[in-house]
């Protein structure tokens, strides 16, 4: 996260950033970004549900700010594939000249990653109703192939989960208080997320059953040309 970028990408950097509908002004990108609350907006900007802004607080205290980067390298970086290691974090903390535009890159770079990840994944379906070429034999083996790997992989995915370890505490200062509260929440945000999981795997056995229709639709239809054209050749 060091690297340097080129006065060509740190324009382009800077004009992605502008396009971003932002809570509060810019004024300075070292000093803006340094509390971590505007990277959790341009996340949320273009994956709305995997980032929850009510949990970051805009602040000038070095607490807090490392309080935001810490709850985005453990909740929100590992689905973009990022970690900001806890040296840069420091150094962005207090708003340390050009440490912020390379990791800035960094996610602009990965958060279009995923965009074609996830454009590339949608499934796309026949409509027997319309005029589009429909799905071949060979096609629709394929895509279901494809989508019982996904659930083998969802499934190995689950398996390599962690159990989430409660704390108790008996002592209710506030301060215990608004940790526990934090940690409910985040407790409640990864069951949110394996619900999540679960509708994907619906969604999938939802596609394959789909597909495995057409299978037999397309199947079923072979006969019914085999015999149109005996009859055009006798």
């Amino acid at each position: 996260m060091d690297r340097s970028l080129s006065e060509e990408e740190q324009q382009d950097l800077l004009a992605w950033v502008d396009k971003i509908p932002f809570s509060r002004p810019k004024r300075n990108i070292t000093r803006d970004f340094s509390d971590g609350v505007m990277v959790a907006e341009i996340i949320k900007h273009f994956f709305p549900k995997i980032v929850d802004l009510h949990n970051y607080s805009g602040s000038c205290k070095t607490q807090q700010k490392l309080s935001n980067w810490s709850l985005l390298n453990k909740r929100v970086f590992p689905k973009l594939e990022i970690y900001v290691p806890e040296e840069t974090v420091k150094k962005i903390v207090i708003s340390t000249p050009g440490v912020i535009v390379p990791v800035l890159s960094i996610l602009k770079g990965k958060i279009e990653e995923k965009r074609v990840q996830i454009t590339n994944n949608s499934p796309q379906y026949y409509d027997a109703r319309s005029q589009e070429k429909p799905f071949s034999d060979v096609e629709i083996q394929q895509a279901e192939a494809r989508i019982v790997a996904q659930l083998a992989e969802m499934k190995s995915a689950e398996a390599k989960a962690k159990p989430q370890h409660v704390t108790f505490y008996t002592e209710m200062s506030p301060a215990t208080i608004r940790q526990i509260l934090l940690e409910k929440e985040l407790q409640v945000q990864d069951l949110q997320e394996t619900v999540k999981v679960l509708q994907g795997k619906v969604s999938k056995l939802e596609e394959l059953v789909r597909l495995k229709d057409k299978r037999i639709e397309h199947l079923t239809c072979l006969p019914e040309t085999y015999k149109t054209k005996l009859e055009l050749a006798g």
